[in-house]
Order: structure tokens, then sequence, then C-alpha cells
């Protein structure tokens, strides 16, 4: 392998290409976990705008154990 920059062989410019390649594809995968980060820290500061009550509701998910309460109820359990 050469060491003149103007003559490289074909070995060393795919080498170039390919890590070339490799850093274009890192780039895309920090800007899309910077996008997420953002995203969600955009819902975490809406949330945080929410009046206090809003935080104090009971879960929504309660409805999900409703019939294991009832079949306590009725001795099924």
């Amino acid at each position: 392998m050469p060491n003149d920059y103007f003559d490289e062989s074909r070995q060393t410019s795919l080498a170039f290409w390919g890590l070339g390649q490799m850093l274009k594809g890192a780039g895309y995968a920090a800007a899309f976990l910077i996008a997420v980060g953002l995203f969600i820290w955009a819902l975490y500061l809406i949330g945080l705008l929410l009046p206090e009550e809003s935080r104090q509701t009971p879960s929504p998910y309660g409805a999900l154990e409703t019939p294991a309460l009832v079949a306590e109820a009725h001795g099924l359990a």
C-alpha cells in the first residue's frame, strides 16, 4: 500500500468509502436518538404544565383488574 495521498490504491479507496458509510450510519443513529430524546423531553414538559389534580387521578389500568376483584367477591378465586 503506497504512502502517496494522491495515488491511493483501490483497496485504500474502498477502506475509506466503507469508513465513510459507517460514520454516516452512526450519524443517522445519533440524530434519531436525539430526536427521540427531545420528543420524550417535550412530553415531560407538557406533563409539567398540567394541573396537579390531573396527576392525582386513579390509574386508567384499574379497569383491567376488575375481573379479578369480581371473582374474589363471588368466591370463584
